[in-house]
């Protein structure tokens, strides 16, 4: 972990790297060897899955208030293992399947259940991986 960065009773694995000016909430879980690079932040309760890499100033958001006005933390963000996700990107409270790729600046707003490159605002398939 390189100062100054902030994490909140999360969990991280072996041979993990946290960049600097990174935010890692509670309840937050991720894999052995993944790296999370500068200027990210990382919201309560995403499940991030081993050797994966996270680039800088990636944004995991909540679904923020449910109709009745409290704090909803019932659906968060799930990044299977092996999966990279580019510079600036936005993840939405999605599950990302082994293996995927997000482009930098991509919106990913759905699901990411098939192994492939997701690029776009709102991010789609661009192509499949085998």
């Amino acid at each position: 972990m390189i100062e100054p960065s902030h994490l909140f009773e999360c969990s991280l694995a072996d041979n993990v790297f946290i960049g600097p000016f990174v935010e890692i909430q509670r309840g937050v879980s991720v894999g052995a060897h993944t790296r999370i690079q500068s200027h990210s932040l990382i919201r309560e309760y995403v499940e991030i899955g081993s050797h994966c890499f996270i680039g800088h100033g990636v944004m995991f958001v909540g679904n923020g208030f449910a109709n009745s006005g409290e704090l909803s933390s019932k659906r968060h963000a799930v990044v299977g293992n092996n999966v990279s996700i580019g510079s600036n990107a936005t993840i939405l409270p999605v599950r990302i399947c082994d293996g995927c790729v997000i482009g930098a600046g991509a919106v990913l707003t759905k699901d990411a259940l098939e192994r492939g490159i997701y690029a776009g605002n709102p991010a789609r398939l661009l192509r499949s991986l085998v």
